[in-house]
């Protein structure tokens, strides 16, 4: 008995490790819309059985830059399925302000076309195979931040976005706003890009359309706070600040932990 005791103990201390180690894994999701070529960046926890809800991951205005996808794999670590999806198009990443810019005006320049590729990307992460279909969310950055909000705008099918640092963009005339999903805005108080009365509002419209919303401002955070390379850009009014990124992390997970109870 004590030799079969002492045998069980072995097989469960070589087995266990490789039972509960959790692993973070990814993948370039390649894909056309409108006849241009992007690539997606998914990942995923491998130790995790069965469906999950998926968070789509909508990069800066530098395009799908490794920072994105470091928070795709974040997410992938707390046990969602992330993509972050590509909206400028295959390749298309810089550092140069001028240049994003550029992307960013020719993307949200047509709405419709600005919606469709953040919905393509939503719609990959919703076919994935450990995805729970029914239980969509996505998070922004800066124009990221402004792409989940046309998300909601337009009525994609997400349970909840998340806005960090985003540019808090009002509907045209002629978008129905649907107030299906929950919006949390995180919002340094110092960003010198939104002056009080746009994101006044801003707040206005979420609330004629009776959508579920709240917003924290962080108080001494600029623009593009949650992002630590913020300062090697070179521009005014950007800077990570550690306190911000951290609390607003955290409350992010909040909201999603809501949302997907």
């Amino acid at each position: 008995m004590a030799t079969r005791a002492l045998f069980s103990l072995f097989v469960i201390f070589i087995v266990l490790p490789h039972v509960v180690e959790a692993k973070v894994l990814s993948k370039v999701v390649p894909y056309t819309y409108a006849e241009t070529a992007f690539e997606a960046y998914m990942a995923w926890d491998d130790s995790i059985k069965g469906k999950r809800p998926g968070i789509l991951v909508v990069h800066e205005w530098w395009g799908l830059n490794e920072y994105a996808r470091s928070r795709a794999e974040q997410l992938a670590a707390l046990g969602y399925v992330a993509l972050a999806v590509d909206m400028y198009g295959k390749g298309k990443v810089t550092t140069h302000p001028e240049k994003a810019g550029e992307w960013a005006k020719l993307t949200t320049g047509n709405i419709d076309e600005w919606f469709g590729r953040a919905n393509q990307g939503l719609k990959l992460l919703q076919a994935d195979p450990y995805v729970d279909p029914t239980r969509l969310g996505a998070i922004g950055y800066c124009f990221g931040g402004a792409t989940v909000m046309q998300l909601v705008y337009g009525g994609a099918p997400v349970k909840g976005v998340v806005s960090f640092h985003g540019s808090l963009p009002l509907p045209q005339d002629s978008q129905p706003i649907h107030n299906s999903s929950k919006v949390f805005i995180a919002h340094g108080a110092a960003d010198p890009f939104l002056k009080p009365d746009h994101i006044q509002q801003f707040k206005d419209v979420l609330e004629k359309a009776e959508i579920d919303w709240q917003m924290v401002m962080y108080g001494g955070a600029q623009h593009s706070f949650s992002n630590p390379s913020a300062s090697q850009y070179g521009m005014n009014g950007v800077q990570y600040q550690k306190e911000a990124d951290q609390r607003s992390w955290i409350h992010m997970q909040q909201f999603f932990d809501e949302l997907f109870q």
